[in-house]
Formats: structure tokens, sequence, C-alpha cells
């Protein structure tokens, strides 16, 4: 790894000797005559350590080294000192420098030190891009699936996160809305900013101006202070609206007015207040059927539908079934003070079959009821709620149960039932191939051969 060394010195002959000792151990050099001139190398170059003289004329080496702790926390800092006094080393050190030499030096005794410093560094990157890492991989799995259906919707993540567009979230209730607009945030280069969540539907017409706007005291009754709204609140960050599409026409054309002018005028108040905000709306409703029965305004729903992303329901991302009921398994019954380790075959078979008109919502909450109710550590079909095994397979139209009607496509119908019992005995062996074909009563090369035919990738299954 080529590391980047900052030496600052008023000697200019000091730095041409310390650059080349220091390149002969193939590390780039920068050098700077004064503090100044070291803050501004500081602010376009990607340094790993510096080293500085203790005194210097203009900014000295304790003052730059203030300065450095203040600006760059983590970058190391070597002082030199031909005034190697114990009260300046221990001052230096006290101030948050990593070592100190002494001048005249020693070659190795400097390279000794600066190799220390540089791996103290490389340490802090590591931690930092481990870090970054967990949060990253934290964040996506909050989002689980591995579905065609739900990779497109990752993939529509990953293109939109770091613009300022506007999203359309579209889906049936309980899809996921607020956790993609969260995650949308969070991977974005708002991500520091606030992120502020309005359900449109859940707060009353007459106060829905003054939640948005904000207002002034005395702008209504009961207005006894000034207020600002959830605009002003996401000033630089994300707006969340959810339920969109409940949202009354009369305030529709303000909402337009906000995302067109990116101004806002708090009830009562006639100035204007500057904001930037990203709006990312979601709705349950067909936007579009509202704008032809004149409920929701041509203009607003254009204007939101810059980038649309449609979540699609559970009963349409079945193989996603079985890890999403996994991670809410293990978080549920931690809460709860259970260790719960997985489903059995059975359960997960029955979970597969099931329409899940509530999506991912009901089936955290059937989950968590089996958390409470489970007697071990996997949970049984025994545990799961009665109302599952009186539904019909999720997608395959048909009741198997006595006077049912016979399903349009018999032999589709059974590979559904196939695939689910399938990845059911993949889930509960941890994609263990050879443990799965053993759990359903199969020879591994009928398994394999049943793996190809239903087009199934273990590797892309187990999480």
């Amino acid at each position: 790894m080529t590391h980047n060394v900052l030496v600052v010195d008023d000697e200019p002959k000091l730095c041409d000797l310390l650059a080349s000792a220091l390149s002969q151990n193939g590390i780039s050099v920068f050098t700077a005559g004064n503090g100044l001139h070291a803050l501004k190398v500081l602010e376009v170059e990607d340094i790993d350590l510096v080293i500085s003289d203790w005194r210097m004329p203009g900014m000295d080496g304790p003052q730059l080294l203030a300065e450095i702790k203040s600006r760059f926390p983590q970058l190391p800092v070597i002082v030199m000192t031909a005034y190697s006094t114990v009260k300046n080393a221990v001052q230096s050190m006290r101030n948050g420098a990593f070592d100190y030499i002494a001048k005249p030096f020693d070659i190795d005794e400097l390279d000794i030190t600066v190799s220390k410093a540089l791996q103290f560094r490389d340490i802090l990157k590591d931690n930092q891009r481990m870090r970054a890492e967990l949060d990253e991989h934290q964040q996506i799995d909050s989002l689980i699936g591995d579905s065609p259906s739900f990779r497109r919707v990752l993939q529509a993540i990953d293109s939109v996160r770091e613009s300022n567009a506007t999203i359309l979230l579209t889906g049936e209730s309980g899809t996921g809305k607020e956790m993609v607009a969260r995650a949308i945030h969070k991977h974005g280069n708002r991500a520091d900013k606030p992120f502020v969540a309005v359900n449109c539907a859940a707060i009353p017409e007459g106060l829905l101006e003054s939640e948005m706007f904000g207002h002034r005291k005395g702008a209504f009754t009961g207005a006894v202070t000034d207020r600002i709204g959830r605009f002003q609140q996401a000033d630089k960050g994300t707006l969340f609206l959810d339920e969109i599409g409940e949202m009354p026409l009369a305030l529709q054309a303000k909402i337009l007015r906000a995302l067109q002018e990116r101004v806002i005028e708090p009830v009562g108040d006639p100035r204007e207040r500057k904001v930037d905000v990203r709006v990312i709306a979601a709705t349950n409703k067909n936007l579009l059927e509202a704008v032809a029965n004149k409920e929701f305004r041509e203009d607003l729903y254009y204007r939101l539908n810059v980038f649309p992303i449609p979540l699609p329901a559970l009963r349409e991302r079945v193989e996603d079934i079985a890890p999403l009921a996994r991670h809410f398994a293990h978080s549920l019954g931690a809460a709860a003070g259970k260790r719960i380790t997985g489903f059995s075959p059975q359960a997960l078979q029955a979970m597969a079959h099931y329409s899940w008109p509530g999506n991912i919502r009901e089936l955290q909450n059937c989950v968590e009821r089996a958390t409470i109710v489970a007697s071990g550590a996997v949970i049984e079909d025994d545990d799961l709620p009665a109302y599952l095994f009186a539904s019909s397979p999720a997608g395959s139209g048909a009741i198997l149960n006595e006077g049912a009607r016979v399903p349009p496509d018999l032999d589709a119908a059974l590979a559904e039932v196939e695939k689910a019992y399938i990845l059911a005995a993949l889930a509960q062996s941890n994609g263990v191939q050879a443990a799965a074909a053993q759990l359903i009563g199969i020879s591994e090369r009928s398994f394999w051969y049943r793996l190809k035919k239903l087009g199934i990738h273990v590797d892309k299954i187990v999480r």
C-alpha cells in the first residue's frame, strides 16, 4: 500500500532530506514550509501522516497540531523538535501527537516511528471501512429478499439514491414502502440530514396544512405559539409523504408549489420560506384512476412520478418469505427473551402457500405470534395461526380442500407446491443440499434434478 506523508518544516534542506529518506520505503512525500501551507495541502491531498517541526514562524507546531486534531482527528502527527525536553514531548503527546522525534535524528529511528504511525493509520482506516460496510450490510439487511421482483426494487434504489429526484413508491399496504424510503435516504447524499415521515391519511384535514407548512402564533384558534412544519423540519433532508393519495385537493396545489418553487408559506404568515427537501411519496391507490376521477391533481401526479418504484406484493415474491420470516423470528425472539433458530419445513411450507393479503406487515405479526406460543427453538406449523391453513396457496388460484375448484393448470400448481416444499427444506438445512434431500426423503440425484427443473439456484436462496 502506498502512503502519503506530509513533512512540515521551514528548513527546505531538512524537508528534502526527509523526502529522500522516506521515499526509499515507497512513501510519497509532500512538503510544506509552514503551518498554513500544510493545512492547504491537507485540504486537497489524502495524507496518511504529518511530520511537523515544533518551532516555525507564523503557525508553529503546537498550533498546527491543534488545527489537525480539530479538522482531521484521526490523522496521526509526529512532532520534530531540536528542543527535546521532556516538557515539550509530554505536551505534544497530551495534545494528540502520535509520537515525537528529536533533531538531529537517526534515520533508523525515524523509519521505525513512521512505520508505527502508518500502521496505526491503516488500522483506523480499516476500522472505518468495516464500520461503513457493517452499516451498509445492516441497511441492506433491512430490505430482505432475492426474488427477481424484489431485486428490481433494490436496483432502482441503487440507481436513484444519490440523486435528488422525487420518488413515488406504489404498492399494496404492508409492502414496506416506508422501509424503502428510509433505505433510499440512508444510502443517499442526504443521509446525515433529517428524515421526516408524514402519514397524510392520519392527520385531520383541517390540521394538515399547518402540519406541512407550519403556522404563526394566532393564525387560528389553538395556535398559541409559532410552529415550523414538516417541510422546514426536513430542510436539507428527506420528506416522506405516505398515503399521498389521501391528501385533500385544496392542499395538493400548495404541495405542488412547494415542490416546484422550493418555497412554503406558513399558515398566517405571508412571508415565503425557502426549503431544500428531497420528497419521497407513497401510495397504495392507483393515482392515475384518481386523476381520471378528479380526485388527484394531474400536474402533482407527474411532479411526484419522476422516478416511480412499484413494490411487489409478498405473494409475488414467495422465495423471500422464508428469509423474511427467519429475520423476524430472530429479532422478535430476542426481544421476547427466546432463542428461535428457525422454522420446520412444514411451517415454512404453510407460509409459502398462504396469500398474505397484509403483505410483510402481516407476516411480521404472524411470526411475532408464533414466537410467543412456540415451546421450542424451532417454530412448528402448530405454532402458526390457524387461518394460514384455511387459505389458498399463494399465486395458485386454487383451494386444495374438499369442494375446491379445479386449478386451471394442474402441472403448474403441482410445480408450485413442489418448489415451495424444496425451498422450505433448503431453508431448514441452511442451503445444504444433501441435508435438504434427506429432509424430504429423496435421493441427492433426484433433488439436484428437481432444482434444475424448477430453476432454483441455491446460492440465491440462502442468505
